[in-house]
């Protein structure tokens, strides 16, 4: 019985390998794909690999991830050590009370860790970056030192130290002579594991950073939040970084020990370590060290601080300004208009923020936005008209355009007959031909203007009985079409053909019809939302003029044409749209890029509390039901 088994326990182990790295093998043969498929390999190229370089954030945030990890790792290592000595010595129930003290960080949630953390900075007014990420991380790597260390030096003699200093050694050599050397391997998995723990957090980093600071996993959010490979180059150089160093701590000991005589083995433990530390930091300081300097310019040496939308500027914007105006442009991510209202309510000072219409309503609204200087703006005549004067503002006095567009349905041409969706328009949502092959973008103001619209209804409606209509449209259809609810990875899957209908975004709709040719876009006639992401300037912005600056420099055709070329979102600037929708352009013949104009059905979003609350909370009853339902 035990022959029988031994193959189905290696079947089982391979698999189990297979299941772990086959992923990993799949990132990196898309590393090298030509196309911007995360899915589809289109041949064979280092275009990305180009690209990780040429930015320089991707290596500026490997260089933070491995510089602030082994910082974290070198001072939590001796502050954990001499703390669990400490506490090896203290009174029972001083030991006692420090065990639960050390075990409530590791027990607690990482969310309401990082929380505590962000509050703490912003309670003592700590202005946060490197230094804070650098602090909560030594803070959380602690415990687990201290919980690696405390088990070697149970299994001491209680004795030993008394015993080194009554044969004539102090107090100090007693510790690093007879005490250490016996708790090495415990402070050696200590360091390992503050080590691991620093490079693969994200949650305490992401919300403790600031100041354009972010380590490797807040920049892979940040790039996986919209289609971009760059997310594969990275990732494949970091596994490399971290296969060498195995190597080198695997295999350099087996080497030494072959070369050295036994007198001499103490010393080998700390060669894998040495050799590690160097590599990494050779490797590091030659990857910051990309950029050039260039001469005088009309900004050189001052800062720009953007807090912008992942994944929402063009290959070539920011070191092109960065080249003309000799200023250093400092990028800042997040993934909703809601997040980034916080970090602005919360005082955190940025020269732009390119927000959507309605939360520049309600910024305007609050004070936190201070009017432009046109004086200071050639831009005015570059925009199209369609997207200037818009009702959340409706001089421009704050806001710039930077994209505009709509949300409408993107379909598979060889699973939706266009007569479908001319007769049911958003109904097409509830035709139960299409159950199980449908998405929904999990966006309440979305969900519920499709709602509101096919029932004839404003999108903008105060009216409670006419949002619990929208609220029992939204149940029947995830209850009987069973659609599942996602964000950006509806792009690459609606590529793919996974599903039939989605609500999209037009200009993730005009990625997914570049990339699909039988995929196509579809405005119903009972209206939609026309949206416009706009560049504003805070009232408590450092560099307003800067700031001005680089708005006439996205608005300008070289920089809106970069943007929106590799975006695939429709350009504010005229001449841009025109070229890239016209004969020749990249996104000729593709009907998602134009936005439609001058409908009388289609709307702006306006900002309501009231209506918004009242929205958030039936959205988060619809996807219960979607929940139950599945």
């Amino acid at each position: 019985m035990k022959k029988e088994k031994r193959p189905v326990g290696k079947i089982l182990m391979v698999l189990m390998i297979a299941f772990f790295y086959l992923p990993i093998f799949y990132m990196i043969v898309f590393s090298f794909n030509d196309g911007k498929s995360l899915t589809n390999f289109t041949g064979f190229s280092l275009r990305w690999y180009r690209h990780m370089l040429e930015t320089g954030d991707m290596l500026e945030a490997l260089y933070t991830t491995f510089g602030v990890a082994l910082i974290a790792t070198f001072v939590s290592t001796v502050v954990g050590t001499f703390s669990a000595i400490g506490i090896s010595k203290s009174k029972r129930i001083v030991r006692d009370i420090m065990k639960q003290v050390d075990n409530l960080p590791m027990m607690n949630p990482e969310i309401v860790t990082a929380i505590g953390f962000m509050l703490l900075f912003i309670t003592f007014r700590v202005e946060k970056g490197y230094l804070t990420m650098l602090l909560a991380h030594i803070a959380f790597c602690i415990p687990y030192v201290i919980l690696s260390v405390m088990p070697k030096i149970r299994s001491l003699d209680p004795d030993l130290a008394n015993a080194a200093m009554d044969l004539g050694a102090t107090p100090w050599q007693a510790l690093t002579k007879v005490i250490i050397p016996q708790i090495t391997p415990g402070i050696v998995s200590g360091a390992l594991i503050a080590f691991t723990m620093s490079v693969d957090d994200f949650i305490i980093s992401y919300f403790v950073t600031g100041s354009g600071v972010k380590n490797l996993s807040i920049m892979v959010y940040t790039m996986s939040r919209r289609v971009n490979p760059s997310i594969n180059a990275v990732s494949t150089l970091m596994i490399v970084i971290i296969t060498v160093v195995l190597v080198l701590i695997n295999v350099v000991p087996v080497l030494a020990a072959k070369r050295q005589k036994k007198a001499n083995l103490g010393k080998k433990k700390w060669i894998p370590a040495a050799a590690a530390a160097t590599v990494c930091g050779a490797g590091l300081a030659l990857f910051f060290g990309f950029r050039g300097a260039g001469g005088e310019r009309p900004f050189e040496g001052q800062t720009l601080y953007i807090y912008n939308w992942g994944e929402y500027t063009g290959e070539n914007i920011i070191a092109d300004f960065e080249e003309y105006t000799g200023a250093k442009v400092v990028m800042e991510n997040f993934d909703s208009n809601e997040q980034m209202y916080i970090k602005v309510a919360s005082g955190e000072a940025y020269d732009i923020l390119v927000p959507s219409d309605y939360m520049i309503q309600r910024l305007i609204s609050e004070g936190y936005l201070q009017k432009l200087d046109h004086s200071k703006l050639d831009c005015m005549d570059k925009l199209a008209e369609g997207v200037k004067n818009l009702p959340y503002d409706p001089e421009n006095e704050y806001s710039i355009p930077y994209f505009w567009g709509t949300v409408g349905i993107v379909y598979d041409k060889t699973k939706v007959d266009a007569a479908d969706l001319e007769r049911e328009g958003y109904n097409i949502f509830l035709d139960e031909t299409y159950r199980g092959d449908i998405y929904l973008y999990d966006s309440e103001r979305d969900s519920f203007m499709m709602a509101l619209k096919v029932l004839g209804y404003s999108m903008n409606t105060e009216n409670e009985d006419e949002l619990n209509d929208a609220y029992e449209w939204l149940v029947e259809c995830v209850q009987t079409m069973k659609p599942e609810i996602v964000t950006d990875e509806i792009i690459d899957n609606m590529a793919q053909g996974r599903k039939a209908l989605g609500l999209m975004y037009s200009g993730d709709a005009t990625y997914v019809m570049a990339e699909n040719e039988n995929m196509g876009f579809y405005l119903p006639e009972s209206g939609t939302n026309v949206w416009s992401d706009a560049m504003v300037i805070p009232a408590n912005a450092k560099n307003p003029e800067l700031a001005h600056a680089f708005i006439n420099f996205a608005c300008d055709y070289d920089g809106a044409y970069d943007n929106s070329s590799y975006v695939g979102y429709t350009s504010a600037n005229r001449e841009v749209m025109e070229d890239l929708s016209g004969e020749g352009g990249e996104f000729y013949g593709i009907s998602s890029y134009l936005p439609r104009n001058g409908y009388e059905l289609d709307e702006v979003f306006v900002y309501n509390e009231k209506t918004r609350k009242v929205i958030s909370n039936l959205w988060s009853k619809v996807k219960i039901a979607a929940s139950n339902a599945n």
